[in-house]
């Protein structure tokens, strides 16, 4: 028996200032394949705000869903940005503190890049089951790209978004089974030398171009297959059971090619996002997955598998239920 865990509510801050790809800086010192490559990604523009850390990202989208809901949680896990403004600090209480949550359990999870959502979700099914008198978890991430320079080669285009998700027992969407692999092997496909180089001189870098554009990819592919034929088997489903599937934005080559590995269509709502807003590390997917819900795309009543990967590399699949307001808690 897995125990409950459920979305009471989330909220997304996206800043207003935008920075459409063809003005990005970094193109002009981009060779022409390079830059070829970075206008095929299906990226039209993203958020960057110098005005926010991701600390204030984070904070922004957590007020917001404080605020809707009246929620006082008591325990806040803070998904750790790449790249923290100090060393030997503490962004977790940083968040504690502009956010007034002076009792809630509070500390960060998170080392797996954009899957880093999934290990937050596991921690906080956790101290729910743990803890009867534990009401809601606030989980928050703000999503700030390493380096001054937005292009990581030849994946993504990372834009700066902040997420708070409110969880607890119950809720209109149901987190009904969790699925995550790990392979270390990767642990330094991609890196940013640091050390002793000016901020300015930061640019993320990955070891073997080959390595991951065919090996990596072709193990996420054997990974995600499999992972989802185990998820949606111990759940007594199949293919047809799963009304909505949405994946990460990484590129519209990624979206295709969790297309092909699996054999579905994701729903419309991932390119829309892409397009509009980039990367945002982990809180792609729950934004991927509202907005379907927004646009009728997981009707109440029915299941959606949420896909994630990252190059460190981890694999991780979602099975959530939009189930409407009713107080039922479903046991698996």
């Amino acid at each position: 028996m897995t125990a409950p865990l459920a979305i009471r509510a989330t909220a997304d801050f996206l800043p207003e200032r935008l920075a459409e790809l063809a003005e990005l800086p970094e193109l002009a010192e981009l060779p022409e394949d390079r830059r070829q490559a970075c206008r095929d990604l299906g990226i039209d523009r993203i958020r960057a705000d110098p005005r926010y850390d991701a600390v204030e990202l984070a904070a922004s989208a957590a007020r917001t869903v404080l605020a809707e809901t009246g929620a006082s949680p008591g325990a806040l896990l803070v998904i750790g940005s790449r790249a923290p403004e100090r060393l030997m600090s503490s962004e977790a209480t940083r968040l504690q503190a502009l956010l007034g949550l002076t009792d809630a359990l509070t500390f960060s999870v998170g080392g797996l890049g954009c899957v880093s959502i999934t290990p937050a979700l596991l921690v906080a099914r956790g101290l729910l089951a743990a803890d009867p008198g534990l009401g809601d978890v606030l989980v928050v991430h703000g999503s700030k790209p390493p380096t001054p320079r937005r292009y990581r080669h030849p994946v993504t285009v990372s834009g700066d978004g902040g997420q708070a998700v409110l969880l607890s027992r119950t809720g209109p969407v149901r987190v009904l089974d969790i699925a995550q692999a790990t392979n270390g092997a990767y642990w330094n496909l991609y890196t940013v030398d640091f050390r002793d180089r000016a901020q300015a001189d930061w640019s993320e870098e990955c070891a073997d171009l080959r390595r991951y554009s065919f090996t990596l990819a072709m193990e996420g592919r054997t990974r995600l297959r499999e992972l989802y034929h185990e998820l949606l088997a111990r759940n007594g489903m199949t293919a047809a059971d799963v009304t909505c599937h949405v994946s990460q934005n990484l590129s519209a080559g990624a979206l295709r090619f969790t297309e092909d590995a699996l054999g579905i269509r994701l729903a419309a709502a991932c390119a829309s996002n892409l397009a509009s807003y980039g990367h945002l590390g982990p809180n792609d997917v729950l934004l991927n997955l509202y907005t379907a819900i927004a646009n009728g795309e997981l009707p109440e009543g029915s299941r959606a598998v949420v896909f994630n990967a990252s190059p460190v590399a981890a694999w991780s699949l979602l099975l959530v239920e939009h189930g409407g307001t009713e107080p039922e808690t479903h046991y698996l």
